[in-house]
């Protein structure tokens, strides 16, 4: 008795039923105006990253003070330096102008590291103007305090002698500092040019050759 090999025949037949097939998969949607909105962001990043580092490397020529200037004090060679910065949209005084900023004047007291403009100088100076006198000064340890620089503004003050007659009282209520010496080695004196109203310069130089004057800062006064 031959036995009958229909189920080969079932096995192909059921590799083509209905477990066989594939769910279908939809379409894929194109969106153009997205991937163009993509590349323009792209793009436009690149360019902005390009100009920052282009204008990184902008960089101008200014002054920049290395020591302090007073008001009204001539601005000094020493006190100049040339440093190069990046434009900032601040109109600096170039390197190249210096030459007519060693023939002005500060408009206010500037302080060292500032970048200097065109609102601190002067052409001419108040300070030193008509009506005013430099008055040169030497100082013994407790008629001056310590870290007097140029440009800083003073009290004059006579301090009568035990030999003297009179009181204490004030010759320069604001009287600028043109300049400071070295002390000497030993630190017995003081060297100071200060500048005063000319109608009181001569009472000044006759009490400071006495070494009956004193001078008192005034931190507020610029």
């Amino acid at each position: 008795m031959r036995t009958s090999e229909k189920p080969a025949a079932n096995a192909a037949a059921g590799l083509s039923g209905p477990a066989s097939r594939k769910l279908p998969v939809p379409p894929r949607e194109r969106k153009p105006a997205l991937a163009a909105l993509a590349v323009l962001l792209i793009l436009g990043g690149a360019l902005a990253t390009t100009l920052l580092v282009l204008r990184s490397g902008d960089r101008i020529s200014a002054i920049r003070i290395t020591q302090q200037v007073g008001a009204g004090q001539k601005f000094t060679a020493p006190a100049l330096e040339e440093v190069k910065i990046a434009g900032t949209g601040i109109e600096y005084v170039s390197w190249s102008q210096r030459a007519q900023v060693l023939n002005s004047f500060a408009a206010v007291t500037i302080l060292p590291g500032t970048l200097l403009t065109n609102e601190m100088g002067l052409r001419a100076s108040t300070e030193l103007g008509p009506g005013k006198a430099t008055v040169g000064l030497s100082l013994k340890p407790g008629q001056m305090p310590a870290g007097v620089q140029q440009g800083d503004r003073v009290q004059v003050i006579f301090v009568p002698s035990r030999s003297s007659q009179g009181q204490s009282r004030v010759l320069a209520e604001s009287a600028l500092v043109f300049a400071v010496g070295d002390r000497s080695r030993t630190g017995n004196s003081g060297q100071m040019t200060v500048i005063v109203d000319s109608s009181a310069s001569p009472e000044i130089v006759a009490f400071a050759s006495s070494g009956e004057v004193a001078v008192a800062e005034l931190p507020g006064a610029r």
